[in-house]
């Protein structure tokens, strides 16, 4: 496996292609650079991994662990720490940075991010459950209906769909195209929507076989 990136989502905008003049819908990230704060090997970790940090903060944001951590790498002092199981560790050094320039226009990329939290919502909204009947008298306009036989077994089963709280969760979009880098600026952009609201936390790595 390859290792991805952290980012943070700044906004949905459009940009047109140059030779159809199509508009083409695209979220714009902000992503790395990133710093290689820990190197884990088959030997001393019983896997290979490459752990990242992003987001640069003052120390008094983080405790003396994670600086003392972070100090190993002779990184500066890091919110967010990932990491990456890879086959092979020897292209990569401890304390090294990785930016945007790891993909390439035309990339596929799977997107993981924190959804949009929605609170408490009911049956349609959140499970998309058809409504009752909306005519005068009926007392189920909006009721799940039965949610369980009766004595035997008595209970509801766990798992059943019910109201409650709806999003703030984790969800990845996979196979975004990626439209444009601008390594400059650390700036990303690709096709289509991605989780969550401006500002989110994002995890872009490599487009991996849905079910492998």
């Amino acid at each position: 496996m390859a290792i991805g990136l952290l980012g943070t989502k700044l906004g949905m905008t459009q940009i047109f292609d140059d030779e159809t003049g199509a508009a083409i819908p695209v979220t714009v990230m902000k992503v790395g650079p990133c710093t290689i704060t820990q190197i884990k090997t088959s030997d001393t970790d019983g896997y290979n991994a490459i752990q990242i940090g992003y987001s640069e903060v003052k120390e008094k944001a983080l405790v003396k662990p994670e600086l003392g951590h972070l100090k190993k790498a002779g990184a500066s002092p890091l919110r967010h720490l990932k990491e990456y199981r890879v086959d092979d560790i020897q292209p990569y050094q401890l304390g090294e940075t990785v930016n945007v320039d790891l993909f390439n226009t035309g990339d596929l990329v799977d997107v993981t991010g924190t959804s949009m939290g929605r609170g408490f919502a009911g049956y349609q909204k959140r499970h998309n459950f058809k409504r009752g009947n909306m005519t005068h008298g009926s007392k189920s306009h909006r009721l799940p209906g039965s949610t369980g036989a009766g004595t035997t077994p008595g209970r509801v089963y766990p798992g059943k769909k019910m109201a409650g709280q709806y999003g703030a969760s984790k969800v990845t979009t996979r196979r975004l195209k990626v439209v444009q880098i601008d390594a400059e600026c650390n700036l990303l952009l690709i096709k289509g929507a991605i989780p969550g609201k401006p500002g989110g936390l994002l995890n872009i790595t490599p487009a991996t076989i849905v079910g492998k």
